[in-house]
């Protein structure tokens, strides 16, 4: 496989980003998987953390791991567009420069935690770009379970947070229970777990019953594990494999 660090510019964010390509080193076209990382990451996590690129093995399946700041791959209501730097910035520009399958059954996403969040969030809100999305130890409840109680009005996590969402963000374009419940055709195949020691274990399993609730179909697995990197290299194998069925490679 060959790997590549990608600069290049994104008009949503004016300024240059950056991503890390894994590409496969067979016949193309290519399915493309984009990979997010978590709040605290960049777009190198996923490939320095984890061992990807032994999982992948022969699968015609790029990896696109962009850079998505601490902005929740979100337009911000105050702030950047790290959403529309994805999808109208990174995602036309790789069908431009690589042999991809640019269509629906030929795009997958995925990620951890904001990433997570981020995958899910995307995909029912573009059902028409993503086949599948997959979600490890996601923060599936921002925007929706915003604050518990006892986070203080003053907090700079919570001003950060309200900075990207909006003071009232329930219900709105960046809550995967809201955009869930509004998908009624096209749904893309969605995969969610979690560890059973991961503080944000909850909110995982009221998406999942969520989900159930309105009859969107749905992979849901819990393991043992916590918010760390030993369970996400772990799991991600689920993760390719998922994808595969779903874009047609195995």
């Amino acid at each position: 496989m060959a790997l590549i660090e990608m600069k290049f510019w994104s008009a949503a964010l004016q300024m240059q980003t950056a991503a890390t390509i894994i590409v496969p080193q067979t016949a193309p076209p290519f399915s493309v998987m984009y990979l997010l990382h978590g709040l605290s990451d960049n777009h190198s996590a996923w490939q320095r953390r984890t061992r990807i690129e032994t999982y992948l093995g022969d699968l015609p399946l790029m990896v696109v791991m962009p850079d998505g700041g601490r902005g929740f791959y979100c337009d911000a209501h105050i702030g950047m567009k790290w959403e529309s730097a994805l999808i109208h910035d990174l995602i036309p520009f790789i069908d431009a420069t690589f042999q991809t399958r640019a269509e629906p059954g030929g795009r997958c996403i995925g990620g951890l935690s904001m990433g997570g969040y981020g995958a899910a969030k995307l995909a029912l809100k573009f059902p028409e770009l993503f086949a599948s999305a997959v979600s490890h130890s996601g923060a599936l409840a921002f925007a929706h379970e915003f604050f518990p109680d006892e986070v203080k009005m003053d907090d700079p996590f919570r001003l950060e947070l309200e900075r990207i969402a909006g003071p009232n963000p329930q219900g709105g374009p960046n809550d995967c229970f809201a955009l869930a419940e509004k998908l009624k055709d096209s749904r893309p195949a969605l995969r969610v777990d979690c560890g059973t020691e991961d503080y944000l274990l909850a909110s995982n399993r009221n998406f999942h019953a969520h989900l159930e609730t309105i009859g969107y179909a749905h992979e849901y697995e819990e393991f043992p594990g916590a918010h760390n990197w030993d369970y996400w290299d772990l799991h991600i194998r689920e993760a390719i494999a998922f994808h595969a069925r779903n874009l047609g490679l195995a």
